[in-house]
C-alpha cells in the first residue's frame, strides 16, 4: 500500500523537475534518479502516515520555491491521496467494503506498477519506441530520434546500457526483436532498414527503402524472421527479405498517407497497417511474401500504434492509438481481419506518436487491462472489461514530458515507458 504513496512523491518530483535548471537537462535527470534511489532506500517511507505528511510539506515548499500550483498535496486529515488511480483511491477501504470495491482493489493490485526499478537517460532526443525482448525480461531495446538504438540490461545489478547501435543518420522511428532475440531490425527517417547482430553488436545489413522515402514503422514477421514488414512516408507497405536484402515480387502495396504502424498476428499470415489519415487495412501474405489487401476501417486521427492480441473474450483483438485523444479497442471479427469497435477510451493524444500495448498475462489475472502512454506525461492502465465511466485502474506519474513508448516484459513483472525528452523509466510490479 505504501508503494502507491511513494509513487505520488516520485510524481511530484518529476513534475517540478521541469522547473529545475532549465538549461541543464543532465542535472534534472540525475536529480530525479537520485530522488528515486533515496525513496527506495529510506525505511521511513514505508509508513503511510509519514509519507502523507512528507508529501504535503514537500508539495507546499516546491510550490513556493517555483511559484506554481500543484494539485498533488494531501491534507493531513485526508484518508486517501488525490489521484485518479484506483490503486490509490482504494488503499484505505475497510474490510466492510462491498464486493465491487474489493474487486477494484484486486485488479488495481494486479496492475500496481508503482515502484521505480531504474531510470535510463542515454538518449539526447525523444525515445519513441521501447521493446522488451521475447521471453527475456533482461533485454530492452530503445529507438531514439537522436539516430541511435540502445540495448539495455534491465536486470543487471545495477541495470546498465549494454551498448548503443550507431548507423542511422536521422531519427530512428521503429525497432523490433527477432523471435530468438539474436537480431534487431530498425528503421529511420533516413529511409534505411538496418539489421543488427545483438551478440556481435554489429550491423549485418543495410537496405534502402524502394522509394527512397523516410521509413516510419517496421516489424519482423513472427513466423519467419527472414521477412520484415515496413511502412514509409509515401504510403507504401512493403515486405523485405532481410536475409537477402531483396523486396519480393508482389510484396508492396499502396496504403496512402504516411504508414505509421504495423501489427502482425502470431502466425504472420495476416497483419494490419495504418496511416496518418486514420485508415487501417488488413493484409494477407503468402509464403513468397506477396500481399493481398483485405478489409479496411477508419478512425479519426493519425494511427501511431496498432497492437494485436490473440485473447479477448475468445476473440482476437486490435488495440489502436489515434491522434484524436483516443485509444480504440477492436474485435477482429473474421479471417479477413475485419474490425468491429468494442470500446473507445479517452487518452491525451494529438501531436506525438503515442504507443499502447496489451498486458501480456491479462487472460490469467483478475481483470483485463491495456496500457497507454499519454501527452499529459502519464502512463495509464485501462480496464477493458470494466465500467466505461471508470476505466482507469492505475496511473503512473513519473515523467515530466509526453509519454510515447510502453512495453511489458514477457512475464509482466516490469514495464518500460519512454518520453519526448529521451527518458526511459522501468517500473516494477509492487
Amino acid at each position: 500500500m505504501a508503494a502507491a504513496f511513494q509513487q505520488q512523491i516520485f510524481a511530484l518530483d518529476a513534475r517540478f523537475n521541469a522547473y529545475r535548471a532549465p538549461g541543464n537537462p543532465n542535472f534534472k535527470t540525475l536529480y530525479i534518479r537520485r530522488r528515486s534511489q533515496l525513496l527506495r532506500e529510506n525505511a521511513k517511507f514505508k509508513d503511510i502516515e509519514t509519507i502523507k505528511k512528507y508529501l504535503n510539506i514537500r508539495s507546499q515548499l516546491l510550490q513556493r520555491r517555483y511559484g506554481v500550483q500543484d494539485n498533488i498535496s494531501i491534507s493531513s486529515s485526508s484518508s486517501r491521496p488525490r489521484s485518479s488511480s484506483k490503486a490509490s483511491l482504494s488503499i484505505d477501504e475497510t474490510p466492510n467494503s462491498n464486493t465491487k470495491k474489493k474487486n477494484d482493489l484486486s485488479i488495481s493490485e494486479n496492475y500496481a506498477f508503482t515502484g521505480v526499478h531504474h531510470i535510463f537517460d542515454q538518449h539526447t532526443n525523444q525515445v519513441s519506441v521501447v521493446k522488451f525482448a521475447n521471453n527475456d525480461r533482461s533485454k530492452l531495446c530503445c529507438a531514439s530520434h537522436d539516430g541511435t538504438v540502445s540495448i539495455c540490461d534491465v536486470t543487471a545489478s545495477p541495470p546498465r546500457v549494454s551498448f548503443v547501435l550507431e548507423g542511422h543518420t536521422e531519427a530512428v522511428t521503429g525497432c523490433d526483436w527477432s523471435a530468438s532475440n539474436e537480431l534487431v531490425v530498425s528503421c529511420a527517417l533516413d529511409g534505411v532498414l538496418c539489421l543488427w547482430d545483438v551478440a556481435a553488436r554489429a550491423r549485418l545489413r543495410t537496405v534502402r527503402d524502394q522509394l527512397r522515402a523516410p521509413l516510419l514503422a517496421c516489424a519482423f514477421l513472427p513466423a519467419n524472421n527472414n521477412m520484415v514488414i515496413a511502412g514509409n512516408a509515401r504510403g507504401m507497405v512493403e515486405v523485405l527479405n532481410i536475409s537477402t536484402g531483396i523486396y519480393p515480387r508482389g510484396g508492396s502495396s499502396i496504403l496512402g498517407g504516411r504508414v505509421l504502424s504495423i501489427a502482425c498476428e502470431s502466425s504472420g499470415r495476416m497483419f494490419w497497417a495504418a496511416n496518418d489519415k486514420g485508415l487501417i487495412v488488413s493484409y494477407r501474405m503468402d509464403g513468397a511474401g506477396a500481399l493481398s489487401k483485405l478489409r479496411r476501417c477508419c478512425v479519426r486521427g493519425a494511427v501511431s500504434c496498432a497492437s494485436w492480441s490473440p485473447w479477448l473474450a475468445r476473440h482476437p483483438a486490435l488495440l489502436v492509438s489515434a491522434a484524436d485523444d483516443a485509444l480504440y479497442l477492436f474485435r477482429i471479427a473474421d479471417r479477413e481481419g475485419s474490425l468491429v469497435l468494442k470500446k473507445r477510451f479517452e487518452v491525451s493524444h494529438r501531436q506525438y506518436a503515442v504507443k499502447s500495448t496489451f498486458c501480456p498475462l491479462m487472460s490469467f489475472r483478475r481483470g483485463v487491462c491495456v496500457v497507454s502512454g499519454s501527452e499529459d506525461a502519464c502512463v495509464y492502465f485501462l480496464d477493458i472489461e470494466g465500467h466505461a465511466d471508470q476505466p482507469v485502474v492505475n496511473k503512473l506519474q513519473g515523467h515530466a514530458h509526453p509519454v510515447l513508448g510502453v512495453s511489458f516484459s514477457y512475464d509482466e513483472s516490469l514495464l518500460a515507458s519512454s518520453d519526448a525528452s529521451g527518458l526511459v523509466i522501468i517500473w516494477r510490479r509492487s
